[in-house]
């Protein structure tokens, strides 16, 4: 009996140890919970506005003259003599059709005015008889009228049958193509065998000394890009090539499909550069409403709406405000209401951003420029 009661109260004892230990650590728990979460985060300043923005459309470069040649006969084609990438100077034979027609026909020319220089010689012996003849009162006026007119119809004939064989030496000639100017092979679009007509492409040459880039500019942007107006080119190959070039060309209409305009910015000189190049062209633009540009990791969904997290300098606390977005950008996001300069923005880990959260500031905040947009 007293062996029982031993035991029993034992056990009770282990039980109230048990339970406070369960009490302290349930106590331990809720203090846990009731620690405030402060997050550290990435921010941004917004800076005050810039009078300018800058725009940048990338494009490729390319020849001022750009020559699609092609034969001025039909044939076929039996040698072609350059390859792409191939260096040609004026004068240089291309490519060349079978001229077997066409040396025929200038034989058959040569025929036909040799002819016509017999008949013509036979019509000035006519006319100069009848002309004595008619000096001698052995036959009438209409007998040297008559040859006159023979003579004359005979080298009108001599004539045709020389221009025909100048053409028909000239179509020989055509035979041959030939280079017009300094340039470079890009493109060969017919090769031996094939049978082209008068007209069709059969090479095409880009010349060097003039280079330029393309560019589409959308529609909204067209109006700050005039001939004559200086940018700033740069390419993709190699970060340290910047060139000055100058808008030359804006064409008149947008294209149908992509609603853009095509404008040409002339290059200077430089053996740097290469047909076929990626390029940026940066121009500077003015005017317009104020725009914001924002990391793209700053915009956030909040209700159906772009939101940003802004951060209150005193409390350390972040709150939710909504923006209109205007456009995307190298940069980031272009932000036209919502934002002033001064706020601070948080730039990174805005999907674990709620309303009034604690954060920590860095030591150091990076700042953004407001720009200007159309």
């Amino acid at each position: 009996m007293f062996s029982l009661s031993h035991t029993t109260r034992k056990l009770t004892a282990a039980s109230l140890v048990l339970a406070s230990t369960l009490a302290l650590a349930s106590c331990s728990e809720e203090k846990a919970e009731t620690k405030p979460d402060i997050r550290p985060v990435k921010i941004v300043e917004i800076a005050k506005a810039t009078n300018v923005r800058s725009l940048e459309f990338s494009g490729s470069v390319k020849s001022r003259t750009e020559m699609n040649l092609g034969f001025r006969i039909a044939g076929k084609v039996t040698e072609r003599l350059v390859d792409i990438g191939d260096r040609v100077r004026p004068g240089d034979v291309l490519s060349r059709v079978d001229p077997t027609d066409y040396r025929l026909a200038v034989d058959s020319a040569a025929a036909n005015l040799a002819a016509a220089d017999k008949s013509l010689q036979t019509a000035r012996l006519v006319i100069d008889r009848a002309s004595a003849l008619y000096k001698k009162d052995a036959v009438p006026k209409a007998q040297v009228e008559q040859a006159q007119l023979a003579y004359d119809q005979a080298d009108a004939t001599r004539i045709a049958a020389a221009s025909s064989l100048e053409q028909a030496k000239n179509q020989l000639s055509y035979a041959e193509l030939k280079s017009d100017r300094d340039g470079i092979v890009t493109a060969i679009n017919a090769d031996r065998g094939q049978v082209v007509a008068a007209g069709t492409p059969v090479l095409t040459v880009v010349a060097e000394d003039e280079k330029e880039v393309q560019i589409a500019v959308p529609e909204n942007d067209i109006a700050d890009f005039k001939p004559g107006k200086t940018v700033e080119a740069r390419f993709w190959s190699d970060d340290r090539l910047v060139l000055s070039g100058k808008v030359r060309e804006v064409s008149g209409s947008a294209d149908p499909q992509s609603r853009t305009f095509s404008v040409r910015v002339s290059l200077p000189n430089d053996p740097r550069v290469l047909i076929g190049m990626t390029a940026t062209v940066q121009a500077d633009a003015a005017g317009g409403k104020d725009t914001i540009i924002v990391p793209l990791s700053a915009l956030a969904e909040k209700d159906g709406g772009k939101i940003v997290w802004t951060v209150d300098r005193k409390a350390a606390t972040v709150h939710s405000r909504p923006v209109k977005v205007a456009d995307f950008t190298a940069d980031g996001v272009g932000v036209t209401e919502g934002l002033k300069p001064g706020d601070i923005v948080v730039s990174a880990g805005t999907q674990f951003m709620t309303e009034n959260l604690q954060v920590k500031l860095p030591a150091i905040v990076g700042q953004v420029t407001a720009g200007l947009t159309n």
